[in-house]
């Protein structure tokens, strides 16, 4: 039996736990012996957040920061002040205090101690064992894009249930290619929204960005004889602590409350992103060596979380990723690790993440994110944040330096760094390395950076003979579509 305090809870949880007996010991075993009958325990963000707590043995947790600078817990924008803990963990240093000289010796030992400590600390576990994902072609249509004819494929993967099938989980996916393409083509996927755009409570309010002029990120791909894909995060997990024992953490939980080192919302959107390379690699219209995953804000955490757990995605666009994505999480800069710990972003961790918002302190991290980053090599990462007016809660420094100290690992394995550890200057694009980053001068948006992005990945993706070409081509898209 777990050591909770059932007097912290409120009635409706104690009420869930009489009806749901099974729940109380879940904190430390599998739901392996749950009948498949047993109904799913509903819990409040609020709820489920206390447990959490409680099973931590957690009596208070820090507060985060404030967006608006007139609070007396407002955010950090001081250069001065945002580096209380500058000393970073080496990840070119095992457990046991040994140098990591060789890449052998990354591979076979010092990339599964870091892939561990993100496993229990950070994001949590994926189980052992997941349901089997099968794909169904819902719908083919055909139709144009800035004079482009094109091959749209909507598609849901229907998540085996058999286990529990009280809750279902189907896949949303969308998949456009040329009509025209000879072979199969590159393709980036992006983390959005397919119908309805879901809403989250308690989200912090951004700033809108301008309207995007120019071309589309889908014409721009277009244009260079690319695909792009969407996948939906809300249809693999909810994006709210009440939803945890549904969707796919809950079907794996057979609808009962996480332990403290389960899965959280980021590592679930990224298992439902491989499961669509899993289709990808069945479809002659996609060159599957050559899939990339882009997402922005909160997805721009699961893009970075994507791309470090599956080797198979070819590259990556972390835009505005922030806490709990690129960011170092031991800077003091806007966003910070109470914000993720707290009630409307803890369902994207692991429960375990919250002692850091607690009992201690962002220091005790055994892990930060520029080992998220070295997890992604050898592999091109491109890092993207806006201006401070307008984005300044997702910390484009902090992410700097996160993809710098991530270089050691990209040379050990052959592969460039950013080629320098000072913060360029807006909108200074260093693309010359397999890491790369840029800072645009717009709000929260990853529109600026798509045409960059583009061009770094045209490195990997364009054989030598065709990137000139290409390259003058989507020039010409951009200009007929500015006019």
């Amino acid at each position: 039996m777990t050591n909770e305090r059932p007097g912290q809870w409120t009635t409706l949880v104690l009420l869930a736990l009489l009806l749901h007996p099974c729940s109380r010991v879940h904190a430390q075993t599998a739901p392996a012996s749950i009948d498949k009958d047993t109904p799913v325990v509903h819990l409040t963000a609020e709820q489920d957040h206390q447990r959490t707590m409680d099973l931590l043995h957690m009596t208070t947790i820090r507060r985060g920061r404030d967006g608006s600078p007139d609070s007396p817990y407002a955010a950090n924008y001081d250069e001065s002040k945002a580096n209380p803990y500058p000393s970073l963990p080496d990840p070119l240093v095992l457990n046991n205090g040994k140098q990591v000289t060789t890449a052998k010796t990354w591979w076979n030992q010092r990339r599964p101690q870091i892939v561990e400590l993100f496993d229990r600390e950070i994001y949590g576990r994926v189980p052992a064992h997941t349901p089997k994902v099968t794909w169904e072609v819902t719908s083919t249509k055909s139709g144009t894009i800035d004079e482009v004819p094109i091959i749209t494929k909507s598609l849901l993967g229907h998540v085996d249930n058999s286990s529990y099938p009280l809750i279902t989980v189907d896949i949303q996916l969308e998949l456009t290619t040329p009509a025209n393409a000879t072979g199969p083509v590159p393709i980036i996927m992006e983390f959005g929204f397919i119908g309805v755009r879901p809403t989250r409570p308690g989200a912090p309010a951004m700033p809108m960005p301008p309207a995007p002029t120019g071309p589309t990120w889908q014409q721009q791909l277009l244009a260079k004889g690319w695909g792009y894909a969407v996948i939906s995060p809300a249809s693999i997990q909810a994006d709210n602590g009440a939803g945890l024992t549904e969707g796919i953490i809950g079907l794996c939980n057979k609808g009962q409350p996480r332990k403290l080192d389960d899965w959280g919302a980021l590592r679930a959107w990224a298992w439902g992103a491989s499961r669509a390379l899993d289709y990808f690699e069945t479809d002659k219209a996609v060159d599957a060596k050559k899939v990339g995953i882009e997402g922005h804000s909160r997805y721009g955490k699961a893009t970075i979380v994507t791309m470090a757990y599956d080797q198979r995605f070819a590259i990556a666009y972390v835009s505005s990723s922030g806490e709990g994505g690129a960011k170092l999480s031991r800077r003091n800069w806007g966003e910070v690790v109470e914000n993720v710990a707290g009630t409307s972003e803890y369902h994207w961790m692991a429960g375990n993440f919250l002692k850091y918002a607690g009992p201690l302190q962002w220091s005790d991290l055994p892990v930060d994110s520029h080992e998220l980053i070295a997890l992604c090599a050898p592999r091109p990462v491109f890092i993207s944040g806006g201006a401070t007016k307008g984005d300044g809660w997702v910390d484009a420094k902090g992410m700097f330096m996160a993809a710098a100290a991530a270089g050691p690992v990209y040379r050990l394995l052959g592969k460039k760094d950013l080629g320098t550890t000072e913060f360029p200057p807006m909108e200074t694009p260093l693309i010359d390395g397999d890491l790369s980053f840029r800072q645009h001068s717009s709000g929260h948006t990853p529109v600026p950076n798509w045409p960059t992005f583009i061009t770094f990945a045209s490195r990997y993706f364009d054989p030598p003979a065709k990137r000139c070409s290409t390259s003058s081509g989507i020039l010409r898209t951009l200009r007929a579509v500015r006019r």
